[in-house]
């Protein structure tokens, strides 16, 4: 048996739209085993037990790409990643696939082969690089050249996700961005990135809290998301940074040590119905192992 572990991942951070991603400590494992049957997945809702499983479809295509014959498979999904919740849930089951497809025909296939096959299902690749190499990933396609970055996290930075009841879904999030903006927009964008990529490095907090103010999609995607504002408001009072996690609906802080059970404590009792997931940056990636 083959077991793939996946990062869920938290894209954007601010001002990084579509361009930067974070591996964190929540994951995703699936298991790739022979089956007497073409195909039998268990651990996922009925409905994505079939062919059209992203899971499977990603296995396939790394087949495919492979020129590999497509094994009777059975595939057990361990994976408590929301759908639609702004942590990569697509992301994992793509890089899964693929993994496990490599993984089962003897690692045929290196991690760019990985990047590129996975963000040409996904569509782009600030999801699938954090959660193919782990930390934090800005990542380009140049003329159909996917090009990573890695980056490393100050280990003084600790991540709370603030996962709502509620989705919101991709294609949602992005019809609320508008078609175009200025210069100046794009010239303060560009300017924060730089700075906050090396703010996330030094772990210096006033920095990070300058930096990743987001003038190109967060102020139109947190009017989707109805507490955003008392969220912030706590993280205010508490003095850590809030962005939103990919498209949403999860609220990411960033936050020292000491300041992660306080946060905790008061997003849990304003939103009892909330999953609260202290978090720290996973440096490994994708792994495959046989059991």
């Amino acid at each position: 048996m083959i077991r793939i572990k996946v990062p869920a991942t938290s894209a954007n951070i601010g001002v990084g739209f579509d361009s930067l991603g974070l591996a964190v400590s929540f994951y995703g494992i699936i298991d790739f085993e022979n089956s007497t049957s073409k195909l039998e997945i268990t651990g996922c809702p009925k409905k994505y037990q079939n062919e059209n499983n992203l899971i499977y479809r990603a296995f396939i295509s790394g087949c495919r790409y492979m020129k590999q014959d497509i094994p009777n498979l059975k595939i057990s999904i361990d994976n408590d990643i929301p759908i639609a919740r702004g942590l990569g849930s697509s992301a994992v089951c793509i890089v899964a696939g693929l993994k496990g497809a490599s993984a089962w025909f003897d690692n045929n296939l290196s991690d760019e082969e990985i990047l590129n096959l996975a963000t040409a299902i996904e569509g782009h690749p600030d999801n699938v690089s954090p959660a193919i190499y782990g930390g934090l990933c800005a990542s380009i396609n140049h003329n159909g050249d996917i090009q990573v970055a890695h980056y490393k996290v100050s280990d003084k930075l600790q991540f709370v996700a603030m996962i709502p009841d509620y989705p919101i879904s991709t294609e949602a999030a992005r019809e609320v961005l508008p078609a175009s903006m200025s210069y100046s927009e794009a010239i303060y964008q560009i300017g924060h990135l730089g700075v906050l990529i090396k703010a996330l490095e030094l772990g210096n907090m006033p920095m990070i809290q300058s930096a990743i103010v987001d003038k190109m999609h967060e102020p139109y995607r947190k009017k989707l998301i109805p507490d955003y504002d008392q969220v912030l408001k706590i993280c205010q009072e508490e003095n850590v940074i809030l962005y939103i996690s990919g498209s949403g609906s999860t609220l990411m802080a960033i936050a020292q040590k000491n300041q992660v059970t306080d946060l905790t404590n008061r997003i849990s009792s304003d939103f009892p119905n909330w999953q609260i997931k202290p978090l720290t940056v996973d440096t490994n990636g994708a792994t495959a192992e046989i059991i």
